[in-house]
């Protein structure tokens, strides 16, 4: 009672919550983490997390820091006695710069919200995902999340040149520079981005911005395999000059689901194809979004004429171009459905991977060959960032005591071929196991070193990221 007390002297009353009233908090987004927090308490500016965090290391309470709540590795499981930090109160957008296309936010800026602030000016945070709508900027950088504009713009960690953290002591470490280049010792800025909460509580950043599009085209195209996706991939780059900001992979069992889980999304060709690409390319410049004298965009005839050629040359199967906003949005439904159908299933084995583009399509027909030796009921479901060479592989075993095996042949296959076992995800608590058995030993010993000395009482999310 005497920390809830000091709490409710520091947030007052109302944002300290215990018993019934964390219910918002008590599982995670998949509802495989169940939560029992001392309290939760919502801090409504730095100083008052500042203050928290002072009193949580004077009485050694845990701290797990919390934004959206819509992580998908149990990055925010609250064990009993531990404080989870909600940074729902710290939702101003301090600033815009137009002019030197920057935001400055606070930590608990909802990325959707910052979208359409921008979005006044004429700009826009180039990062999208299906959880823009309760994810939170300062969750985003704690996961270093993705999304279907990293082949463009990179994660989470490109767009963020400063960054505002309280340490586990409660000292503020003011590193909100608005500058594109200081080379004046260590980056800690890139040490907190990607660190999930295990050394500090991201608190404010400064944003990059860009201009909003004059133009878009967005397109299903229909093809017979991923070597094919990637040769129309090379060439719509080359010949718009890095204008694809998105190209994402969902084969036909994917489609078969959303359309199975989603009636109101019809299928959108007449026939099934091994695979397709949701492609969508964008542009900055004026002449692109003036209408031609049919009324149609330059930029839709520009794609327009680049995916006949690709289908006049056998690369391409059938094409369908979004041609209003409405028909854009049906488009992205069905690849944004992702989360919601695999985890509809269960048991389910949910991997997030990074492999070379080219060793995607062979890594497909290798884990179906491996699958079916392991067990030979198993289904499995995956799409992909096929840009940037990020599959999320679900494997839905046929018992639930296949879920490690799956998981370690998974591991094996990626390590084979260069890969990642974590692409955009996040450890949390899910990939420890993975982090033990892959991670090189000498890394894990430099983060544990980092951890100590940044938290030396090991309050700061404990029991994530890094395996005992």
């Amino acid at each position: 009672m005497d920390i809830l007390n000091a709490l409710r002297s520091i947030t007052g009353p109302d944002h300290v919550l215990i018993g019934p009233d964390t219910a918002g908090f008590a599982t995670d987004w998949i509802g495989k983490y169940q939560n029992t927090p001392l309290a939760v308490v919502r801090p409504g500016s730095v100083d008052e997390v500042s203050q928290v965090m002072r009193l949580a290391n004077e009485t050694r309470t845990p701290v797990v820091p919390v934004s959206g709540h819509t992580g998908l590795s149990g990055g925010a499981h609250a064990p009993k006695d531990s404080l989870m930090l909600s940074l729902a109160r710290l939702n101003a957008i301090r600033e815009i710069k137009p002019d030197a296309r920057l935001a400055i936010v606070d930590g608990g800026v909802v990325l959707e919200t910052l979208h359409n602030a921008v979005a006044e000016h004429g700009l826009r945070f180039p990062m999208t995902f299906g959880a823009q709508g309760s994810c939170q900027i300062a969750g985003m950088l704690a996961t270093n999340a993705g999304g279907s504009n990293v082949l463009k713009f990179g994660n989470t960690r490109a767009l963020c040149i400063g960054i505002e953290a309280v340490l586990s002591d409660g000292r503020v470490l003011d590193l909100m520079s608005e500058l594109h280049k200081d080379n004046s010792g260590y980056d800690l800025r890139d040490l907190l981005i990607g660190s999930e909460g295990t050394l500090a509580v991201i608190t404010g950043a400064v944003l990059k911005l860009v201009p909003a599009p004059a133009a878009r085209a967005t397109a299903l195209l229909a093809l017979d395999n991923l070597t094919d996706a990637l040769s129309v991939l090379n060439r719509l780059q080359e010949a718009t000059g890095g204008a694809v900001e998105a190209f994402e992979y969902m084969p036909a069992h994917y489609l078969s689901a959303v359309h199975a889980q989603f009636p109101d999304l019809n299928p959108v060709f007449d026939a099934d194809h091994p695979v397709t690409v949701l492609a969508e390319i964008a542009s900055t410049a004026p002449a692109d979004g003036q209408p031609n004298a049919n009324g149609s965009l330059p930029l839709v005839s520009t794609f327009e004429a680049l995916l006949a050629d690709a289908i006049e040359a056998g690369q391409i199967q059938d094409a369908v171009i979004a041609q209003n906003d409405t028909q854009r949005s049906q488009l992205w439904a069905r690849r944004e459905a992702a989360a919601e159908v695999c985890l509809a299933r269960s048991p389910l084995v949910n991997n997030d991977i990074a492999l070379p583009l080219d060793q995607i399509e062979p890594f497909l027909a290798h884990m179906a060959s491996e699958l079916a030796q392991l067990d030979a009921n198993a289904d499995t479901l995956e799409v992909a960032h096929l840009g940037d060479g990020n599959i999320h592989y679900a494997v839905f075993p046929s018992d639930p005591a296949l879920c490690d095996p799956v998981m370690e042949k998974v591991e094996d296959v990626v390590r084979e071929m260069g890969g990642s076992f974590s692409a955009e995800h996040g450890i949390g608590l899910s990939k420890l196991p993975s982090m033990q058995r892959r991670k090189d030993p000498v890394a894990l010993d430099v983060m544990r070193q980092i951890k100590q000395a940044l938290d030396p009482k090991g309050i700061m999310n404990p029991g994530k990221v890094l395996p005992d």
